[in-house]
């Protein structure tokens, strides 16, 4: 995301809590889940397709997000991500899910998760899978995922960048590939923000707002913010490229590092992955163009 340049997105900061996800499906998480990205006005905007939509600070700054943008297709900056892509791909806060259908189109697996009903039922409806869950909620085919997908900001969900690189390492199979969206210039910020669409009077208008008014933590980070928490917890940029001025780090763990989630059945985590694709599509098959 950016402050000034409306094209960074960000999707499903939830915390971790103790429920027991595995007999989910989407439209049956809990209400403490689905607050606030499930509800006005964020599924406004989604069912619209359109903003405006911004993060607003406790301070009164805004910054806008681009509904617009994600309700569309894959563009060229998305596909320079996609077509780096190895074996399933798990993109955490998928929002409307233009990137999993796009991977489903070309035979691609992958699987969106996402705590706003609307944002799955619309992942669904234009052909791609998806779940109603947290990141930080159990998840099928933990340590077996061969690409993780941040994007549009998400490496901000929870602010704590520390924390969610954390839980993607427990997601990834060793030396699996984490694709993330980082923000310029170099930015590491840590913020309290809530949605807002321009039109409602957030709670405080004409002030700064409550500290209880549905504010969530949010982080925005650069490369080189995002690298010097990735490094030291062994991780290791393997590209870096910047397409349509939208910035992309690609890191993968280290094969030697292995968290319990990566150290249970492989076939048993393999039959979890398959079971959330349709039957037709295929594990490794490259995007058009890659």
């Amino acid at each position: 995301m950016s402050g000034t340049v409306p094209n960074r997105s960000v999707l499903t900061p939830v915390p971790p809590d103790s429920r027991h996800p595995d007999t989910a499906h989407p439209g049956t998480a809990q209400p403490d889940d689905i607050a606030p990205w499930s509800t006005d006005p964020y599924a406004d905007a989604l069912r619209n397709g359109h903003g405006p939509l911004f993060l607003r600070r406790a301070d009164g700054w805004l910054l806008p997000l681009d509904v617009e943008r994600w309700c569309g297709g894959a563009d060229a900056a998305d596909r320079s991500a996609l077509r780096r892509c190895e074996g399933p791909v798990l993109d955490i806060g998928c929002g409307p899910g233009r990137l999993v259908a796009e991977l489903a189109t070309h035979g691609h697996r992958a699987l969106g998760i996402d705590v706003s009903e609307t944002a799955v039922a619309h992942t669904l409806r234009i052909g791609g899978s998806a779940l109603r869950r947290s990141v930080f909620d159990p998840l099928p085919g933990e340590g077996r995922w061969g690409t993780v997908l941040l994007i549009d900001g998400n490496i901000g969900i929870g602010g704590d960048p520390h924390g969610l690189l954390l839980r993607t390492a427990e997601l990834l199979a060793p030396g699996g590939l984490l694709i993330a969206e980082t923000v310029s210039p170099d930015i590491d910020e840590r913020v309290q923000v809530r949605l807002y669409d321009g039109r409602r009077a957030p709670d405080g208008a004409g002030g700064p707002d409550r500290a209880d008014a549905g504010h969530f933590p949010w982080a925005r980070i650069g490369t080189p913010a995002l690298l010097r928490y990735a490094q030291p917890n062994g991780w290791h940029p393997v590209d870096q490229w910047v397409a349509d001025g939208r910035p992309f780090v690609a890191l993968r763990r280290d094969r030697r590092v292995r968290t319990v989630s990566q150290s249970a059945d492989t076939a048993n985590s393999a039959a979890v992955i398959s079971s959330q694709f349709p039957r037709k599509t295929s594990g490794d098959s490259p995007l058009a163009g890659s």
